[in-house]
């Protein structure tokens, strides 16, 4: 062999061994970032059920049905605020006088009741002896003088603090004895359910409660950003990476594959993950009672979060045909033929000894497209996110009142959650593979 014809072999043969380590290289890298996004994924998904329980114990503590709908806490508000009426309450020197003066008039009152007793006509020789000696010694203007000293130290006992005391003392137990007499029952469950909630996070009362639900929400909802957009930029520098080589025909099906992989994490993470919320709530209901306001805030009217696979499942759950018919539909053309199409693309794209150029997978990779039901489903959980949130907004606007002695504030928290944005990344990236798979097939031709 000739020395050129050497020298051409050798440098085949380092450029054919730069191929190779520029497209292990390109497919570890690959590989890390789809270790990244399912990772991302994963993490995304754990929290956003973690948030969706920790509302479902929010809403259960704060439930309606244990606020505004329970006597027992009408009650104990009102007592309270009728307790501290009765323990803060003093006689102001005009309502002594008045006191006086109406004691006053009920002892020359009772006066006169007994000198007309005493003077009238008498029959028997000792009522005539009675009525002798009472005029003879008693003189009733002197006692009618006497009745306004009398007056003020009746008042005066009857407004000192000991008496106050146990006026205020007798006031409160027949508070208390009626409180006992009008009461729904519900007073067990509401305790046995808060103590139970606030065992599990660790709080003794209802502010404490908001509290650490509020920090936990806010924690959660920045680490889920982090994670989806840890997600999200993963595949979009693989996406890069893709029109960077577009032309290393060599590298298309290890790139294709990859990008399956990546859509499947998408799909996975969509579908499972919450999409949509729906919060109702009487935000805050103020009732004016003895001059101070009875207060419920935060009563959960309803809520619900659902992702997709909630959905179907609550469809399915139903004893109406119609309604499972509808949930087996959903999980057809929004799971299940998805998933196979990534399959079948894969299996098209990599161009499997085994099957040839199967028609059955070409038409689940190609001719399919028009029956899967991910970009229909988008628009359809907007619409229905749109039209829900309208019919909220109108019905509870019907609860907001504003009056001298009641004030009703509602609220619809309602909104789609990240997951919907999630799967939607999963539609858009799957149009992108569909192009794509196009490209290359008219490149390649059948396998």
């Amino acid at each position: 062999m000739s020395n050129l014809q050497k020298d051409t072999t050798n440098t085949n043969h380092t450029a054919s061994g730069g191929s190779r380590s520029a497209s292990f290289l390109l497919i570890a890298m690959l590989s890390l970032l789809l270790v990244a996004a399912a990772y991302c994924g994963y993490r995304f998904r754990a929290l956003a059920y973690e948030q969706k329980h920790i509302k479902e114990d929010y809403s259960l503590s704060n439930n309606i049905t244990f606020g505004i709908f329970s006597v027992d806490r009408w009650g104990d508000k009102i007592s309270a605020v009728v307790d501290r009426r009765v323990k803060g309450f003093k006689l102001t020197k005009n309502q002594k006088a008045d006191m006086q003066q109406e004691v006053e008039k009920q002892l020359h009152g009772m006066v006169d009741k007994a000198v007309a007793e005493v003077t009238k006509p008498q029959k028997g020789l000792g009522a005539k002896l009675k009525k002798l000696a009472f005029n003879t010694f008693v003189d009733v203007k002197e006692i009618h003088a006497l009745v306004p000293s009398f007056s003020r130290t009746i008042v005066t006992k009857v407004t000192s603090p000991a008496s106050l005391k146990k006026l205020k003392s007798v006031a409160t137990g027949k508070l208390d004895e009626l409180e006992a007499q009008t009461y729904d029952r519900s007073d067990q469950t509401i305790s046995s359910v808060e103590h139970s909630i606030y065992q599990k996070y660790k709080v003794s009362n209802s502010a404490a409660f908001d509290k650490v639900i509020k920090a936990k929400l806010s924690y959660i909802k920045d680490l889920s950003y982090r994670y989806a957009i840890g997600m999200t930029a993963s595949i979009a520098i693989a996406l890069l990476l893709w029109l960077w080589l577009r032309k290393r025909v060599n590298l298309e099906v290890q790139l294709f594959i990859i990008s399956l992989l990546f859509a499947f994490t998408l799909l996975a993470v969509g579908v499972s993950s919450p999409i949509i919320e729906v919060d109702a709530r009487i935000q805050t209901l103020e009732f004016a009672l003895l001059g101070e306001k009875l207060v419920f805030s935060n009563q959960v009217l309803f809520f619900q979060s659902q992702s997709i696979l909630g959905v179907i499942g609550t469809l399915v759950e139903q004893p109406k045909p119609d309604a499972i018919l509808v949930g087996v539909l959903l999980m057809l053309f929004v799971v299940i033929l998805p998933l196979l199409r990534l399959i079948a693309r894969g299996l098209q794209v990599s161009c499997s000894e085994l099957l040839g150029n199967s028609k059955f997978v070409r038409f689940l990779a190609f001719d399919l497209g028009k029956w899967d039901m991910a970009d229909v489903m988008v628009v359809g959980i907007a619409m229905t996110y749109i039209g829900l949130n309208g019919i909220l907004k109108s019905q509870l606007s019907g609860l907001n009142i504003t009056s001298d002695t009641l004030k009703v504030v509602t609220a619809n928290n309602s909104a789609l959650q990240l997951g919907f944005f999630i799967f939607v990344a999963y539609v858009a990236y799957n149009i992108i593979l569909s192009a794509i798979l196009k490209r290359i097939d008219e490149q390649n031709g059948p396998c």
